[in-house]
């Protein structure tokens, strides 16, 4: 079959929310550019960016302890943390802009749950007092409680204390400006609207290729894999791979010199979700404990208040699970398809220097029902078993790469691989990405198009009126920048 042929300015790559955030970010920008994007699925928001694929978090590092761990002296820093909600404060001002603006419908992709971190015994109790001490002096986290009282951690979580052996110490954090995220809602709302624009999205696309004209331009070799079986090449300035898991294949059939030394290690992840609506009612917190000794910071254990189609449930895990699959519908031949000869000696590397993974995932493919509802009785004591299902959410391919002195490491978190002409993009890894999906793509496009950028500031800032500032180090504007967004978002608490 002949392959139709199109001509456009920008390839979008993936229907998920960094794909929809970069496309509402450059249709603002260059609103006479002609963008198209593909997805591989029916229909957006079908992996990572789904609500049940995440845990929703609004990561904004209030509760995530993996964040700031303890130094050697005992001390806790609050450096990390702090760069991970002034990343969270950009898409927060950002989604605000879009619901002023009309962009978006409504704010119902948000609402106001609080952010707590729950530990169990006296060093961990020590550990939880030293982070509270040092975050407690930042701006971005002065409204945090510390309490090892039960009394008032039950009036922040009751699930959590009811039923707890009296003995135990327990110490709890709670920030009442945390939020709970329903990503899919809002990637679809976000594609809503490029549709509306003129942006074309074609479902059921799958990118088989790609390759590079002579003049810096791009060929998109695609096929419709859900019906016509029609191949359709695009002829690109630029493109972007934001399909999660599957961007590491693309970036590799791109073939540019930036992408050589990556590999991506797959992990599944579990989670016991209750949709009873009233114990669902008895609970309004996401509650992060701490991983287990040995344990890599994705295995966090957490007890979270979800709306998804505006429906309130619970959410417990993660357990993880491991399949060779990049995507969640995707193939069993995605990771070893993915070895090449420049990534297999630092994938190696990484997986020998990580034998803690191997061991930790060991120990989870064994649970059964009983050992997943032990961990959690370990948050909520009184929980009843047959409330609770099993249900598998996305898959998270962590990055891989060389490394000077190690030859190769694991790394957590995401990752934005370019080519030296910015005419290509890739995003790898995972969470906390679709928190932090503006200035993850604000980076990017200042990369990509470092002679547009300047020209574009102005609009940038429009849309997020604290770009450039750290609202940490200055009090006055965050206040006034995040009372609007609280009150336009509506989660003001």
């Amino acid at each position: 079959m002949v392959a139709r042929t199109e001509q456009t300015d920008v390839v979008l790559v993936g229907g998920g929310i960094m794909s929809a955030t970069l496309g509402i970010f450059l249709k603002e920008l260059e609103p006479t550019w002609n963008i198209i994007l593909l997805e591989r699925l029916d229909k957006p928001a079908q992996e990572s960016s789904n609500p049940w694929n995440n845990a929703g978090t609004g990561h904004s590092a209030l509760c995530e302890l993996n964040y700031a761990p303890a130094g050697p002296d005992g001390k806790v820093s609050a450096d990390k943390a702090l760069g991970i909600n002034e990343q969270f404060q950009i898409s927060r001002q950002f989604w605000a802009s879009l619901v002023n603006e009309g962009i978006l419908p409504n704010n119902d992709f948000i609402r106001p749950v609080p952010h707590m971190s729950l530990v169990f015994g006296e060093d961990h109790s020590k550990y939880l007092a030293a982070r509270y001490d040092s975050f407690r002096q930042q701006k971005l986290f002065e409204r945090m409680q510390f309490s090892k009282e039960r009394d008032q951690i039950a009036q922040w979580a009751p699930l959590t204390v009811k039923g707890r052996s009296e003995g135990e110490p327990v110490a709890a954090t709670w920030a009442p400006e945390g939020t709970d995220v329903d990503f899919g809602a809002l990637t679809s709302g976000m594609i809503d609207y490029l549709q509306s624009q003129g942006v074309e999205v074609r479902y059921g696309y799958e990118v088989k290729n790609l390759d590079r004209e002579s003049d810096g331009t791009w060929t998109v070799s695609a096929i419709n894999r859900i019906n016509t079986k029609e191949p359709l090449k695009i002829h690109t300035k630029f493109v972007f791979l934001g399909a999660g898991g599957g961007a590491l294949h693309l970036l590799q059939k791109s073939g540019i010199e930036e992408g050589k030394g990556y590999g991506g290690f797959p992990v599944s992840g579990l989670f016991l979700r209750n949709t009873n609506e009233i114990t669902a009612a008895k609970h309004n917190a996401k509650v992060y404990g701490q991983a287990s000794v040995g344990a890599p910071p994705m295995s966090v254990p957490h007890l979270d208040t979800r709306y998804v189609n505006g429906k309130r449930s619970l959410l417990f895990g993660p357990y993880a699970g491991f399949k060779t699959n990049f995507l969640k519908q995707g193939s069993l031949l995605d990771l070893p398809l993915s070895l090449r000869l420049h990534n297999i000696y630092p994938m190696t590397r990484a997986g020998l220097d990580n034998l803690s993974l191997v061991k930790y995932l060991l120990t989870e493919l064994v649970k059964d029902k009983n050992a997943r509802l032990e961990s959690l009785h370990r948050y909520y004591p009184e929980a009843n078993g047959d409330e609770w299902e099993l249900i598998e959410a996305g898959q998270r391919v962590q990055i891989m790469k060389k490394d000077a002195k190690k030859g190769g490491i694991l790394q957590f978190g995401t990752e934005v691989v370019s080519s030296a002409d910015g005419s290509i993009a890739a995003l790898l890894g995972a969470s906390p990405g679709a928190s932090t999906a503006a200035p993850i793509m604000l980076n990017l496009l200042k990369r990509c198009f470092p002679s547009q950028f300047a020209g574009w500031e102005s609009r940038i800032r429009a849309l997020v009126p604290g770009y450039g500032v750290k609202l940490n180090d200055n009090p006055d504007l965050a206040d006034e920048i995040m009372a609007h967004t609280a009150h336009t978002l509506d989660i003001a608490n």
